[in-house]
């Protein structure tokens, strides 16, 4: 009897110590979770095939449309400021109980993974500016833009930046009027912490033209200049289309 108990205890053993075994290699296999958030105008639904292709390949991705915008622009006001969608992206992050993040932000996203970054430092492992605005304290998307901004003076209509490229009767997923206040309200950053974190930049170039001419080119110099890596994508500024799989090779690393 003594003998069986043994033998069971010793079996008991050894099987514990291969799950544990198998959940470390697990643990150390797993991808870390990516937190993906769109630029102006658009919605989750312009990540889906990044993000079906970045879960195949082991990560958890999460793609929060911003208030106003993509499946949520029933709640579309002019109201709606750059403070709202940062929280839309911390709310996710916490209700989420997220850690261990990528956050990544294309184009206006960079003004709000910036300010996500702000406030849960913490929960962030880096940050990937994807063609992004890359801004300083105390600044707005048309501060930034200054005489560049004036293209979206055409757009302007009762508190709202409308897409001119946009069809009335066009179906969605499509872009839609963002809140003007979204590029008018400036950013507030005070965490030590986040200025902290790793980082890095891509900044999408089309074929045969100068980087340096690029209408982002301000911001990978804001990155290079924060001793980031910077890297260059050949795409035009939307490569969750154009370029789908260099984009996935560029974040998944």
């Amino acid at each position: 009897m003594l003998f069986r108990f043994v033998i069971l205890g010793l079996t008991l053993t050894i099987l514990v110590g291969s799950i544990r075994s198998t959940v470390r290699a697990q643990s150390a296999s797993r991808k870390p979770t990516m937190v993906i958030v769109h630029g102006a105008w658009g919605g989750s639904w312009a990540f889906k095939k990044v993000d079906s292709i970045l879960t195949k390949r082991g990560y958890t991705v999460y793609r929060p449309s911003l208030t106003g915008q993509g499946e949520r622009v029933n709640l579309a006001s002019p109201d709606i400021g750059l403070t709202t969608h940062i929280n839309d992206v911390v709310n996710t992050i916490l209700y989420e109980d997220l850690h261990d993040i990528i956050l990544v932000g294309h184009s206006y996203g960079g003004m709000v993974i910036t300010g996500v970054a702000d406030r849960v430092a913490d929960r962030i492992r880096s940050l990937v500016y994807l063609d992004a605005i890359l801004p300083n304290d105390g600044e707005s998307v048309m501060s930034i833009q200054g005489d560049r901004g004036d293209f979206i003076k055409p757009m302007l209509k009762d508190g709202f930046i409308v897409p001119m490229w946009v069809k009335a009767d066009q179906k969605p997923p499509k872009d839609v009027p963002q809140s003007l206040k979204t590029f008018t309200e400036t950013i507030s950053l005070k965490n030590p912490a986040a200025r902290n974190l790793p980082a890095r930049y891509i900044l999408t170039v089309e074929a045969g033209k100068d980087p340096k001419t690029d209408d982002f080119a301000l911001h990978a110099d804001r990155a290079k200049q924060r001793g980031w890596p910077v890297s260059q994508l050949t795409s035009d500024h939307n490569p969750q289309w154009s370029a789908i799989l260099p984009l996935v090779n560029a974040l998944d690393q």
